[in-house]
Parts: C-alpha cells; structure tokens; sequence
C-alpha cells in the first residue's frame, strides 16, 4: 500500500459508519467523534455496516488521501461501537488493509535456517 511510514498513528472509528461519506464528511468525523485533526498526519480508518467495506483517510501533506477497500470474501475485524476509538501501530493496520484479524493474529514459527 502507497502511504504512510511505519510510524504514523493510526486510529478506528469503532461502530459504522456510512460510506457514502467522501473526504470532507470523514474528516468532519474525525474532527467530531475522534477528536483528532484530521490533517495532523495519522491514518484514520472508518468501516461501513456490512464489515466488508473499509475506507482511510490520511493527510499527506499536500491534501488528503482516501484509500477504499472491498473485500470479495469475509469482513473486516472492527471492535464494536461501544469502544469508542481504537489506536493501533502502522504493523495492525497493514494487517488490517489485508483482511488479517489484527486483534489476534496467528504467527506462525520463525523460519528455520540451514546450515
């Protein structure tokens, strides 16, 4: 994904949102639920109501990127909308991006070396 570095902030809108919304109803939402300015450089990430559709909005510096994503199968993890926000690390939303539950993500063991 052409984006942000590994050491951008990234936080959930947890619950749904509609994803009708473009640039400026997200940034809108960021600013009034978040409480974060949405041009302050971190990824915020907004999930529609079926799980399978994610959009997140990131200040580059220049103007706002959108990135939207349709899974073909399966949904995105999301907490509930209880929670409020989320944050998570550049790591958790890579995972995130590919539809990999980051909450509990299963690793498998260490490549072995030969000799």
């Amino acid at each position: 994904m052409i984006g942000p570095g590994s050491s951008v902030r990234v936080y959930l809108a947890c619950g749904v949102v509609d994803m009708r919304k473009g640039i400026d109803g997200l940034a809108a939402l960021a600013q009034a639920s978040l409480r974060r300015d949405p041009a302050s450089g971190a990824v915020f990430a907004f999930r529609g109501r079926r799980g399978d559709r994610i959009k997140l909005l990131y200040w580059d510096g220049q103007g706002f990127c959108l990135f939207y994503k349709v899974l073909e199968r399966g949904r995105f993890p999301w907490p509930s909308a209880a929670d409020g926000t989320a944050r998570l690390t550049a790591a958790q939303l890579a995972m995130l991006w590919e539809g990999i539950d980051w909450r509990r993500p299963s690793w498998s063991a260490p490549p072995s070396r030969t000799a």
